[in-house]
């Protein structure tokens, strides 16, 4: 029995139509954890060099954490992980909500899904009985249609991750589904998902997770969840959830607008937080164990639809980057992708990109399929996310990602393409934000702002200066996030809420009976970096430094209008964030993790 831990691994051979069951292995709970350093360490292990993301031999891993399924707020992450095939590196993405904690009282930590099945199927899971089952007629449904079917053949009390039709038809960057609105979005998760034509997994378990003093737990627990009710930003993060963001960020400069051509939008008056709370919001909805409740289920009168959010991110991709000024158009678009089962970043992104390519010239309705592409025509940003995820004319090239898109349109597009190693760049405008923009070159799925949310660094102590504190800080959040992701907590508690990241320590002595600082864990963090970093060294030949620049945008065009308006950063500069943080990891110039780093980590498994 391993206290904090579920304690069983299930493995699915979908090509077979098997099941495995086996103890989880002791070393691996101490070594990495659980969540996103299970993810790493199995995928690293088990696939060889070069394997087909969509392929047989990739593996989608479902990790739950130690602190997953207990009463410590936010203990409702699950991490989905694979191989990308929007990047070809490493992925993972985790998901609010409830499935990590069922997992658990199942008695399961882990889920490992191999092969691909010769038909649509789910995976049915009821505490010890598991189960692949025929998937046939929910196989083309949408994500949030097939949750409520499913709910209504097996129950409510079955927690249920399944794909969309993105995924069926392997758009690049499609989610996993859950709980009716909330997605592991990135990096193409679900893509993999759909390629092993696994269609749901529905989870139901009654048992009980051993813990190792359950009183101190108690005590820690509840100590930490009056902090969160006692925080002075409470009241505000529970009214507004993460669309609270929206009107700082512009204020920032930092708002995505017009396919990052600018970080302010000026039609924000139907964007904001407070707007979306009075025209749209209906309730608030929470995670497991969570009282901050910054889901926000929301009715869109205008187009007769229930969406939960638009979140800042939805938001922002949905909104301003493609200039759509309307919350209410901004929640159609939401509830578009996420009943087509799509990642509203990358799709905003990529359909930001092609308008901004045909505003250019770069193509015409010939490329598009008669559409006049222009920024503000939410009717076109239906249109278009309706075509990536059935990969319908201009949909199929779109659904590839931005980068790809680039390739194909040509006319020097790629330098407004906004990706790095692949993956569509999230929520923030970095040209005046040093901190923000080495986060992104440096996130280890590609730009994707959960790695490191470094932005109110930049603001804190200045946006100006390139300077190794600013690596510094980067790597400090590299290491939080990641361990929170470990544990199977979110990190809003900390981030929103200001909770003490101290109580982690006895949190985690209490659940599984190990005595661990926090330097203990952050090693541990630090360890799932450096092997994350080093699975793109494997897969990729040549990998390096170049595989770390932004797009051309972000040192070659000043920001135009706003804030930050004639704000632009170096290709000099770029490098000296870089050469500092590379330093700073213990890494060679070239961005790649040393022998002397690797062994200090205990990661004596990866060549040098």
């Amino acid at each position: 029995m391993l206290n904090g831990y579920g304690g069983q691994v299930l493995r699915v051979n979908l090509t077979q139509g098997s099941v495995e069951k086996s103890d989880l292995d002791p070393d691996l709970a101490r070594d990495y954890l659980g969540g996103r350093g299970f993810a790493a360490k199995i995928l690293y292990s088990e696939l060889e060099k070069g394997v087909d993301p969509l392929g047989e031999a990739n593996k989608l891993v479902v990790a739950a954490g130690p602190i997953s399924g207990l009463l410590i707020p936010g203990a409702g992450k699950t991490t989905f992980a694979a191989k990308s095939p929007a990047t070809g590196g490493y992925a993972d993405s985790n998901v609010g909500g409830m499935l990590s904690a069922e997992m658990k009282f199942a008695g399961y930590d882990l889920i490992i899904a191999e092969g691909v099945s010769p038909k649509p199927v789910y995976l049915y899971i009821d505490n010890d009985t598991v189960e692949l089952r025929d998937a046939k007629d929910y196989w083309g449904q949408g994500a949030i249609t097939a949750e409520t079917a499913l709910k209504k053949e097996l129950g409510d009390d079955f927690q249920i991750a399944l794909v969309g039709p993105g995924a069926e038809n392997l758009v690049k960057y499609a989610c996993i589904c859950h709980d009716f609105g909330r997605q592991a979005g990135r990096a193409g998760v679900g893509t993999v998902m759909g390629s092993k034509k696994l269609k749901a997994i529905a989870v139901r378990g009654n048992k009980s997770i051993p813990v190792a003093d359950v009183g101190e737990f108690r005590r820690v627990g509840r100590e930490m969840l009056e902090f969160c009710k006692n925080s002075d930003a409470w009241d505000v993060w529970v009214r507004l959830g993460t669309a609270g963001v929206n009107v700082p960020s512009n204020e920032w400069g930092s708002f995505p607008t017009r396919n990052f051509q600018s970080g302010h939008f000026e039609e924000m008056d139907k964007m904001t937080g407070e707007y979306m709370r009075e025209q749209i919001v209906v309730t608030d909805k929470a995670c497991f164990a969570c009282p901050c409740a910054c889901g926000k289920y929301s009715y869109t009168k205008k187009w007769d639809v229930h969406v939960e959010g638009p979140e800042y991110e939805t938001a922002a991709f949905l909104g301003a980057d493609v200039g759509i000024p309307d919350i209410e158009d901004v929640a159609y678009a939401n509830y578009l992708c996420d009943e087509l089962g799509i990642d509203t970043i990358s799709a905003g992104n990529v359909i930001a990109f092609a308008i901004e390519c045909f505003e250019k010239g770069i193509i015409t309705t010939e490329d598009t399929d008669g559409l006049a592409l222009s920024f503000g025509d939410s009717e076109g940003v239906f249109e278009l996310i309706q075509k990536i995820a059935k990969r319908e004319g201009i949909g199929d090239v779109l659904a590839e990602g931005v980068r790809y898109a680039a390739e194909v349109f040509g006319g020097g597009s790629s330098d407004f393409a906004m990706q790095i190693k692949g993956l569509e760049i999230s929520g923030y405008e970095s040209r005046d934000a040093p901190a923000m923009m080495l986060a992104y070159m440096t996130a280890d799925i590609g730009a994707h702002h959960n790695r490191a949310w470094a932005i109110t660094y930049d603001i804190e102590v200045g946006r100006d200066g390139v300077t190794p504190d600013k690596a510094a800080k980067v790597i400090e959040l590299q290491h939080i996030r990641p361990l929170l992701d470990a544990l199977g907590g979110c990190r809003l508690q900390w981030v929103e809420l200001g909770m003490p990241l101290d109580y982690y320590v006895p949190a985690m002595k209490a659940i599984t009976g190990v005595d661990r600082s926090w330097d203990d864990l952050i090693h541990i963090a630090e360890r799932v970096w450096n092997l994350t970093r080093s699975f793109w060294v494997r897969e990729m030949d040549g990998f390096g430094r170049e595989w770390d620049y932004p797009p051309p945008r972000w040192y070659t065009d000043p920001v135009p209008t706003g804030p930050s308006k004639g704000k632009l950063i170096t290709k000099e500069n770029v490098d000296k964030l870089l050469d500092m943080y590379y330093e700073q990891r213990g890494w060679d110039q070239n961005g790649i993790p040393t022998r002397e780093k690797l062994d200090q980590l205990g990661l004596d498994f990866v060549p040098s």
